[in-house]
């Protein structure tokens, strides 16, 4: 018979057992287990792997419930209030005043003057200036195309402006004192453009409602964005979602970013207007649409000339727009192998072109999606916020949130 069993040797009830055997260590001067040290017990017997993954998730939790901490306090010093957001595109700088709902209460436009970092930045501290003028201003947020680096104060590289490491949030801030003698807001914040369109989308437009968003915008180039459970997916040194330059055709035209056969040159503006001209210089009946557009010039083809002569069924036109839609789709295909969101969200302004371009896109996406007819296959959608998804992204993003 144990020291734990009844005289009779009969079992005895659990609690009764565990009493028992508590007194007989107390007895033999054994110290009665605690609870940490039962669990250290229960942990010593896992797995190495098992142990090493729950510390993991452990890790990870307490940095995501610190940062939510530390986004709750910068929202709570900043507040709800109006925001400017600065979009700055190759050809205009557009600026607006925004609430909290993510409507432009004011406005204000430029064309980009030159692309000297200088001659931007005392723009962008003129629409600020203007803006805050007539509004109480709680921060601002600045949408530059480029790689911006993880405190959100530095343009690290443009590929499409003379902005290599350029102290843009510090620069803005201070041409901003100098033209007022103060201050603009509690804090200004520089995002990556395509972040900001995104961040809009997920907020205000298309995306809501999404957990998993990838957000493509389609301009001179390609931007690129992923928002997930609520926070957008900047990576280790800041410079995530550049989708536009992957290399899909090795050796393929050369890029503004130096490398050969990126996305953005087979599925952008550039890659429209480039098309474009090409037809245009052989004089070709069927380029007759697009130099009536250019004004007689086939230097003057741009995407957009192509874009509205597509729109009203211009053969030639209508196959480009085709064509890049399917360059979209092959792209997005190997996005969602990468992965794996539920939507993607398509803005820019070739995006103008709608289902002439969105059509052929969905078709090549289900042709070349890896696993197809075996896996749930994610949308793809036309941006909802337009021109204004930039600026709108970027002065909320300013507030704390994202």
């Amino acid at each position: 018979m144990s020291e734990v069993d009844g005289p009779g040797g009969e079992a005895l009830p659990a609690g009764e057992r565990a009493r028992r055997a508590r007194a007989a260590r107390r007895a033999r001067g054994e110290a009665a287990a605690t609870p940490a040290e039962r669990r250290r017990a229960a942990r010593s017997r896992e797995p190495l792997f098992a142990r090493a993954e729950v510390d993991e998730v452990r890790r990870l939790r307490r940095l995501q419930a610190g940062e939510r901490l530390r986004l709750q306090a910068r929202r709570a010093m900043i507040g709800d209030g109006l925001a400017i957001g600065i979009d700055i595109g190759g050809t205009k700088v557009a600026a607006g005043v925004v609430d909290a709902q993510g409507r432009v209460v004011a406005r204000a436009r430029r064309d980009t003057p030159t692309r000297s970092p200088q001659a931007v930045e005392d723009l962008i501290a003129e629409l600020v200036a203007e803006l805050s003028a007539r509004h109480e201003i709680v921060s601002v947020g600045i949408g530059a195309a480029g790689f911006v680096d993880v405190t959100r104060s530095t343009v690290v590289f443009s590929p499409h402006l003379a902005w290599r490491d350029e102290p843009l949030r510090e620069a803005v801030e201070l041409r901003v004192r100098e033209r007022l003698g103060r201050r603009v807001g509690r804090r200004t914040l520089v995002e990556n453009d395509a972040n900001a369109a995104a961040w809009a989308e997920y907020r205000f437009g298309a995306g809501r409602g999404e957990p998993r968003l990838v957000c493509i915008t389609l301009g001179t180039g390609i931007g690129g964005a992923m928002v997930t459970e609520g926070r957008l997916q900047r990576g280790r040194h800041g410079i995530a979602g550049e989708f536009g330059h992957m290399v899909v055709v090795p050796g393929g035209h050369r890029c503004e970013c130096g490398n050969r056969g990126c996305w953005e040159q087979y599925a952008s503006g550039n890659s429209l207007g480039r098309d474009g001209r090409e037809l245009a210089r052989g004089r070709s009946p069927f380029g007759h649409a697009l130099l009536a557009g250019a004004g007689g010039d086939p230097e003057a083809v741009r995407g957009q000339v192509v874009t509205d002569a597509a729109r009203t069924g211009d053969p030639a036109a209508v196959e480009i727009v085709q064509d890049t839609g399917r360059w979209l789709g092959t792209g997005i295909a190997n996005l969602a192998a990468a992965l794996d969101p539920g939507t993607f969200v398509i803005g820019g302004g070739v995006s103008d072109a709608g289902d002439l371009l969105l059509g052929p896109a969905r078709e090549e996406f289900r042709r070349t999606l890896t696993g197809r007819g075996y896996r749930p296959e994610a949308e793809i959608v036309r941006a909802q916020l337009g021109p204004d998804a930039g600026l709108v992204g970027a002065a909320d993003l300013s507030r704390g949130w994202g």
